[in-house]
């Protein structure tokens, strides 16, 4: 009982009639019978739909975005459902878009005057999305390693990596393609590629294409997986030079990129001015500027990073001048110099794929043929040191050149040097 005195003037208003403190039957079904079709109302419009069927490659999403595109990618006439949360500047409705991608029509992304376009309205809402997933994997799971291959042609190395990946738990990896479709092959992923490749444009040298493909397969990864951490760029030409247990836990257990970053590079104004002498300015000053390693790994914090990056990429998808082409690089520019601008203590400022430019005048790196392809040539890989700019770092950690990370891939192996590297796969390449 309350012991809370009331006024004169209150206790006049708790004089309640009888018949309001014991309704009859009657007065009781008239009131259930009123109530009962706010209640069918209610129900109707609270319960979700039942949901649709999951494609075989479905992206997760987090639950506060409302507008979604679905994209249909066609590999002759193999189709994957790619479905993500579409961002927009306008987000009170709802919206739904289906868009078909053949792997043979490139019409939609070359403009009038024949050149590719590099980054669109697609692209953007895709990065701004995957920048917005969480920093860190989700707690009592798995960390997985995204694979994440480049390529304008099939897979020539394929039945390697099917042995690297052949009864490796799936909850461990992912894989994800970015195939050109302007290229014309007939059914290239089988295996564990089969269905993996996102959304694709065409790519060309000497162009920003590389990059944006590169950015366009990270948001794909963040986006797809959550439990993704460790995110490894490849190129087709690529072999792994470990097991995968071995690359597995090395590079779970690590909390930085390994992103090549060097500085003072012979010929890098020559890059810095290819888009014009003050173009980069003032976002990327001369001294910002960096040269590294086309391929890169990187941690699930830096993959959002770049996929949340407008500011730098602004100057980086720009098109280089005609008399500059040939120092056209962005691919090996503006990742390390975002990464150098943005975190460099994050990063192990090397890359893990080994490849040798010694004499090479041509913009491509040594290519080994089947004649080259031994025991001995894994373990010189193993055995070499990467490198960590012309002083031995790229950083004021010096604790990161002392530790002599692994490469744990190499390139650039010829497409008919895989029978020799499958003959050693077993006893050389895999045996840790």
């Amino acid at each position: 009982m309350s012991n809370v005195s009331l006024l004169p003037s209150q206790k006049s208003h708790r004089k309640i009639p009888k018949a309001m403190l014991a309704p009859n039957p009657i007065s009781l079904l008239c009131a259930l019978l009123l109530c009962l079709p706010l209640a069918v109302i209610f129900t109707t419009t609270t319960v979700p739909p039942p949901p649709p069927d999951s494609p075989p490659f479905t992206f997760q999403l987090p639950p506060t975005i409302n507008k979604t595109r679905i994209v249909k990618h066609s590999l002759n006439n193999t189709h994957t459902s790619h479905i993500y949360k579409h961002v927009l500047n306008n987000t009170n409705t709802n919206s739904t878009h289906v868009h078909e991608h053949s792997l043979n029509q490139t019409k939609m992304f070359v403009r009038h005057d024949n050149n590719i376009t590099v980054w669109d309205e697609d692209d953007e809402s895709l990065s701004r999305l995957a920048a917005r997933v969480n920093a860190e994997p989700p707690l009592g799971r798995p960390k997985k390693i995204a694979f994440m291959f480049l390529t304008n042609a099939p897979l020539p190395l394929a039945p390697l990596w099917e042995l690297y990946f052949n009864k490796v738990p799936n909850n461990l990896y992912n894989i994800y393609i970015h195939a050109d479709p302007s290229s014309r092959y007939h059914s290239p992923f089988k295996g564990v590629f089969t269905n993996r490749v996102i959304p694709s444009k065409p790519t060309r040298r000497y162009s920003p294409t590389l990059s944006a493909a590169a950015r366009r397969l990270l948001s794909h990864a963040l986006l797809n997986d959550t439990s993704n951490y460790m995110f490894a760029l490849l190129s087709p030409s690529c072999i792994p030079l470990h097991s995968f247990n071995f690359t597995y836990k090395t590079l779970i257990k690590s909390r930085r990129s390994f992103i090549e970053i060097l500085n003072h590079e012979r010929g890098a104004y020559g890059r810095w001015v290819a888009r014009g002498n003050t173009t980069m300015l003032p976002e990327v000053p001369f001294s910002h500027f960096r040269i590294g390693s086309q391929f890169f790994i990187v941690t699930r914090k830096h993959a959002r990073i770049i996929s949340n990056d407008t500011r730098i990429w602004s100057k980086f998808k720009l098109p280089c001048m005609t008399k500059y082409t040939y120092t056209c690089y962005p691919e090996e520019n503006y990742f390390p110099t975002l990464m150098s601008m943005v975190d460099p203590v994050g990063c192990v400022p090397s890359t893990l794929t080994h490849v040798d430019w010694r004499g090479s005048h041509t913009g491509h790196p040594r290519t080994y043929n089947l004649s080259e392809v031994g025991p001995e040539l894994i373990r010189t890989f193993r055995n070499a040191t990467p490198r960590y700019d012309e002083e031995g770092m790229n950083g004021s950690d010096s604790s990161v050149s002392k530790r002599g990370h692994p490469f744990l891939f190499a390139r650039k192996f010829a497409p008919e040097s895989l029978t020799g590297l499958i003959d050693i796969a077993k006893d050389v390449i895999f045996k840790d």
